[in-house]
């Protein structure tokens, strides 16, 4: 009787799966126009220009380093930076906010599919200088957490690009 249950229970949740159009992250359907991709970063070791470059590849487009005329990825800007949010009365910080901001554009055969736009995503984070080693950690999870909801958010806005 218990195994009945847990395979209604597997079928069922599979059907609504499929049922609300339910997709595996990064796996956007892309324009044929960005079938061939080209990207020019500032910062080709980041972890949202190697993020997206995966993405791209999982959704099936083809990576090119030069020659032919691919579709233009430029990533303008792609950098964090850090605020204080809180001070203790010793004057100690104890809570940042952590930003990704990076700025994108796309050009196909040198006409322009979307204007530069930058996006930028929050979190905040608390800190104890006692523990400045998890909170180093923290941060870097953080960072990369950020990056790939960017990626996820660029992935997206190309899957949506007009036709050329």
């Amino acid at each position: 009787m218990p195994q009945q249950m847990t395979r209604w229970f597997a079928c069922s949740l599979l059907l609504a799966l499929s049922a609300c159009g339910f997709h595996l992250q990064g796996r956007e359907k892309l324009p044929a126009s960005l079938a061939a991709v080209r990207i020019e970063a500032i910062d080709p070791q980041s972890d949202f220009h190697i993020g997206l470059r995966n993405a791209l590849r999982g959704s099936g487009a083809t990576l090119v380093e030069g020659g032919g005329n691919p579709a233009v990825i430029r990533i303008l800007a792609d950098g964090t930076s850090e605020k204080v949010l809180t001070v203790s009365s010793l004057n100690i910080p104890t809570a940042y906010q952590l930003d990704y901001t990076i700025r994108i554009s796309v050009s196909v055969g040198g006409q322009e599919l979307m204007a530069p736009e930058s996006h930028t995503l929050s979190r905040e984070y608390s800190f104890d200088e006692k523990k400045l080693l998890a909170k180093e950690r923290e941060r870097e999870l953080l960072s990369a957490g950020l990056s790939d909801d960017l990626v996820t958010l660029v992935m997206r806005r190309l899957a949506n690009l007009p036709p050329p």
